[in-house]
C-alpha cells in the first residue's frame, strides 16, 4: 500500500472502486466495483504510486474502515485487482445531509435542470444546515487528502460531491497540483443562479481553486464559463480555454469518456450473460427487440420513453406482436421521496401498456427492476433497437457501450440532450427528449431499419465509443497536472 506522504497520484471520488458487505459470519466481504472510474484506476501504471480516496457508504464500510489505521486498506488480500482505498468515516448524519440534501437533492437538479420551480427549490434553514454539512463533508476529503500527498502529487477530484474540495484542498497543501473532473451536465447561468448567490460563489471558487477543471463535453464547459463570466464576473478566455479569478489563473479542459471495448466484450461474452441472453430468446422469440437500460433516475426520463413505446404502438399498429419492448429501470435513490414517486410512475405506465396491447400470445413489455448486470449485458448484445433519451446527461456510457457489444447491430434512438450526442449523433437517431411522437416516430424508423443499415452504423458509433478508453481518460488529465 502506499505509504504517507509518499503517494504521487490520488483520487478523490464519493463512491470508491469497492464495497464491503457483512458475510452470515459476521465477517466483512468485499467487492469490486464496475464503471468508468474504477477502469480508469486500474488503468494507473504499475509504477504509479496511487490511492483513492472515498466515503464509507454503508456500515459494512464503515467497520471497514475503522479495522485499518486511518481507514488506509491493502486490497491485495480481497482480490479486487484495484490499488490502495482510505474509506473516509464521515459521521452518518453529515453524509446524509451533504450527499442526499445538497448533492443528489440540490446540484444533481440544479445541473441535470430537473426542478419544478413552482415548488421547488426553496432554500430555508433546513437548507442550511444541510449545506454547512456539504462543507463539512468536503473538508473531512481534504484534510485526506493533504495529508497522503507527499512533495509532487496529482490529485484528481470527482464530480459535484466535491466540488468544494479543490478550495479546500488548496488551503491546506498550496503545492499540489489539483484536478477537478465533472460527470454531469453544468447548468447554464441563469439556471445556476436558481442557488443563493454565496453557494453559486463558493461552487465556482471551489472549483477554480483547481489547476485543471475539465467536463465531458465543451458543452457543458462552455456552461461553466459562462457562470464564471456572470455570477464571479471572472476573465474568460475562450480560445485558450483560461479563467483568471481572484489571482489564479485555471485552465478548462473536455476529457470524453468512453468503454474499454476489449475488457467490455469480454464480459459481455461470460457464461452468466449468455444464460441470461437465452432466457430473453425464450421470451422475446422471433419479435424485434427494444432495449433500454437505466437507473430509475429521474433525468433518464423513463416514463416519456415508455409513452413513446404507447405511442408507437398506436399509431403503427403493425408493430403490434411484432416488438417486444425490454425496459431494465434498477432502483436509484429511493431514501428521496420524488424518486419512489417516480420509480411508481414508471411502473404505472408499464402496466397501462401491457393492459393496452398484452396479449395471451405476446407481451409487449417486460419491465425489470432488479439490479442484474449480466441480464443487461445480454439485452444490449441482442437489443435490434435501443432507446436512450435523458432529459439531459453528462456523457451517457449505455448509449456507448450497447454499440461495442451489438451482436447484430443496433440502432440507436438518442436525445440530443445526452453529451454522447456530440460522439455518437451522426450515426444515431437524434431526439427532443420531450416530444414524444418524435420519438415514437424514431422508433417506427430504427425498427424499419434494414440489417445492413443497422450494422452499419453500429460499426461506427462502436469505433467512437471506444475511442476514449477510461485509461486514456485518466492519462490525459494527468498529463494536464504534470505542468503545474
Amino acid at each position: 500500500m502506499a505509504s504517507e506522504g509518499n503517494t504521487n497520484v490520488l483520487l478523490a471520488s464519493n463512491r470508491g472502486p469497492v464495497s464491503f458487505i457483512h458475510a452470515d459470519d459476521g465477517s466483512l466481504t468485499c467487492r469490486g466495483g464496475a464503471g468508468g472510474l474504477a477502469s480508469a484506476l486500474a488503468a494507473v501504471p504499475s509504477e504509479v504510486d496511487a490511492t483513492w480516496v472515498c466515503a464509507a457508504m454503508s456500515e459494512a464500510d464503515r467497520a471497514a474502515a475503522a479495522s485499518a489505521p486511518r481507514g488506509r486498506l491493502d486490497l491485495a488480500g480481497y482480490e479486487t485487482g484495484t490499488v490502495p482505498v482510505r474509506l473516509l468515516d464521515i459521521d452518518p448524519h453529515i453524509f446524509a445531509q451533504a450527499y442526499n440534501g445538497i448533492a443528489n437533492s440540490t446540484l444533481w437538479f440544479v445541473h441535470h435542470m430537473l426542478f419544478d420551480m413552482a415548488d421547488q427549490p426553496v432554500f430555508d434553514a433546513a437548507f442550511r444546515q444541510q449545506w454547512a454539512a456539504y462543507g463539512a463533508y468536503n473538508a473531512a476529503f481534504a484534510d485526506a487528502l493533504a495529508e497522503e500527498a507527499g512533495p509532487g502529487t496529482r490529485v484528481l477530484v470527482q464530480d459535484y460531491h466535491l466540488s468544494l474540495t479543490p478550495g479546500l484542498l488548496r488551503e491546506r497543501r498550496p503545492d499540489l497540483a489539483i484536478g477537478h473532473f465533472s460527470h454531469t451536465p453544468w447548468a447554464p447561468p441563469d439556471y445556476f443562479r436558481l442557488l443563493p448567490d454565496d453557494v453559486a460563489v463558493v461552487l465556482l471558487t471551489g472549483v477554480l481553486a483547481a489547476d485543471y477543471a475539465s467536463f465531458l463535453t465543451a458543452r457543458w464547459a462552455e456552461a461553466f464559463l459562462s457562470c464564471c463570466e456572470v455570477v464571479l464576473g471572472a476573465s474568460v478566455d475562450r480560445r485558450r480555454g483560461l479563467v483568471e479569478h481572484a489571482g489564479r489563473q485555471t485552465k478548462i479542459g473536455v476529457n470524453p469518456l468512453g468503454v474499454d471495448a476489449a475488457s467490455f466484450r469480454a464480459r459481455a461474452d461470460q457464461p452468466d450473460v449468455r444464460d441470461r441472453m437465452a432466457g430473453l430468446r425464450s421470451l422475446v422469440g422471433g419479435r424485434k427487440l427494444l432495449v433500454r437500460v437505466d437507473r430509475a433516475e429521474l433525468s433518464k426520463n423513463i416514463v416519456r420513453g415508455l409513452l413513446a413505446y404507447r405511442d408507437l404502438l398506436r399509431r403503427h399498429p403493425e408493430w403490434q406482436g411484432r416488438v417486444v419492448h425490454v425496459a431494465l429501470a434498477y432502483p436509484s435513490r429511493h431514501d428521496l421521496d420524488k424518486y419512489r414517486e417516480y420509480s411508481a410512475a414508471v411502473h404505472r405506465v408499464g402496466k397501462e401498456i401491457i393492459d393496452e396491447f398484452g396479449s395471451p400470445d405476446w407481451d409487449p413489455l417486460i419491465l425489470s427492476v432488479d439490479d442484474d448486470y449480466a441480464r443487461s449485458l445480454a439485452a444490449y448484445r441482442m437489443a435490434h433497437v435501443a432507446v436512450v433519451n435523458p432529459l439531459r446527461d453528462g456523457m451517457n456510457l449505455v448509449a456507448k457501450e450497447i454499440p461495442i457489444v451489438s451482436d447484430d447491430g443496433c440502432a440507436l434512438v438518442l436525445s440530443r440532450e445526452a453529451g454522447a450526442a456530440v460522439e455518437l449523433g451522426e450515426d444515431s437517431l437524434l431526439i427532443n427528449p420531450f416530444d414524444i411522437q418524435e420519438t415514437a416516430d424514431a422508433l417506427h424508423v430504427a425498427l424499419s431499419m434494414s440489417p445492413a443499415e443497422r450494422k452499419a452504423r453500429n460499426s461506427r458509433l462502436a469505433m467512437r465509443a471506444g475511442a476514449h478508453p477510461p485509461g486514456r481518460w485518466l492519462a490525459d488529465q494527468l498529463a494536464e497536472l504534470t505542468k503545474y
